[in-house]
């Protein structure tokens, strides 16, 4: 193990990428690329770290952001909860911590919105404590390397990985060796087509010598993936104003802003579910004009394929209280500045009401 560990490291010295949070041993950076590039890859994560790092340079100016800045800011990264974990565990930071990071994995676990892989990174790199980092990346290496055939995405299989990670750790600075082992996975050793001919590890890997490449890690069989079908009202006013609706729901676009939404299992006409509830709680009484009806919209969640038609209206005006809790009116020229989720993005993107990113 010990050779192997020397390996990785040397590997990673000679073919790191050079990244900006990797140039300090500051927690605040090193935490937020981690929160950021959680499901996302570097290529894609690098600007938005570049963005939340300009915009908030360090913990308290992240504390003091609004909401709403935060989530524009992630906007089109997916998985809204880490934009909310991020915030809250900054203003607890401040708050409760005066500013400074906690240095053991324990002590951060304790802050709400910091889970297990970011506190061990964030021990690891920034204060040098010996706590393994276990990502994708890590789990493909290892089960590659050693034959491991527990699923990844088990309590089982995280502790195994983990404790294995642990071990390699043993004797060299850990934040230099988990990067080193999850650059050797991000960079070598990928999902497909891996070059295995020129692997520092070629000699010992179980993998390679038995042809099971492609079949590590293994996963627990994944759950069926339901369609859903999604409709929005987007109204319009005529003096130039759009009806939103401010997410409130626990669910993952909370504290994203979308129109008013009907939704059904299966397939239907979009114009009938101008007559169902939802949109006549909306309507009664206010005579419309119907605009267009977008393309079908496909969105692919976790667990679910989301169908999504966008119905646009005209209406003359609004009556000034909003008809429903939750929906507001706002300048449709100031849309760029709502937080929405990628399908709205989309959506207003082909309509040029928001400018490409």
């Amino acid at each position: 193990m010990e050779d192997l560990s020397k390996k990785l490291i040397i590997w990673y010295q000679q073919n790191k990428r050079e990244l900006p949070w990797r140039k300090s041993s500051d927690p605040y950076k090193i935490w937020l690329s981690e929160v950021i590039l959680q499901q996302t890859r570097v290529n894609q994560g690098l600007n938005y770290y570049l963005k939340f790092e300009n915009r908030f340079p360090d913990i308290y100016s992240l504390a003091e952001g609004s909401e709403d800045e935060v989530y524009k800011l992630w906007q089109g990264l997916g998985y809204y909860n880490r934009a909310q974990n991020l915030l809250h565990a900054a203003r607890t930071i401040v708050k409760e911590y005066g500013g400074r990071f906690p240095e053991e994995k324990e002590e951060l676990l304790k802050i709400k919105g910091i889970g297990s892989y970011t506190a061990s990174a964030v021990a690891s790199m920034a204060f040098g404590k010996p706590t393994p980092v276990v990502d994708g990346n890590v789990f493909r290496v290892l089960s590659r390397v050693f034959g491991l055939y527990t699923p990844i995405d088990t309590a089982k299989g995280k502790k195994e990985f983990s404790s294995l990670a642990g071990k390699l750790m043993a004797g060299h600075p850990p934040g230099i060796f988990n990067q080193a082992l999850m650059e050797f996975g991000a960079l070598w050793c990928k999902p497909k087509n891996p070059d295995c001919t020129h692997c520092i590890f070629f000699k010992r890997c179980y993998a390679r010598k038995k042809n099971a490449v492609l079949a590590l890690p293994v996963k627990k069989p994944k759950p069926k993936v339901t369609d859903r079908y999604f409709y929005y009202l987007v109204t319009e006013t005529q003096n130039g104003k759009i009806l939103m609706n401010k997410r409130g729901s626990n669910d993952i676009w909370k504290n994203l802003y979308d129109f008013p939404l009907f939704t059904l299992q299966e397939k239907s006409e979009p114009l009938q579910t101008l007559d169902q509830p939802p949109f006549q709680s909306i309507l009664p009484g206010l005579v419309y004009a119907l605009s267009d009806i977008s393309r079908e919209y496909i969105h692919l969640l976790t667990h679910q394929r989301i169908h999504a038609v966008f119905i646009r209206i005209f209406v003359e005006n609004f009556p000034e209280q909003s008809p429903e809790k939750g929906l507001l009116l706002i300048e449709k020229n100031k849309i760029e500045k709502y937080p929405v989720p990628r399908l709205l993005e989309q959506y207003l993107q082909d309509q040029k009401l928001i400018k490409h990113h």
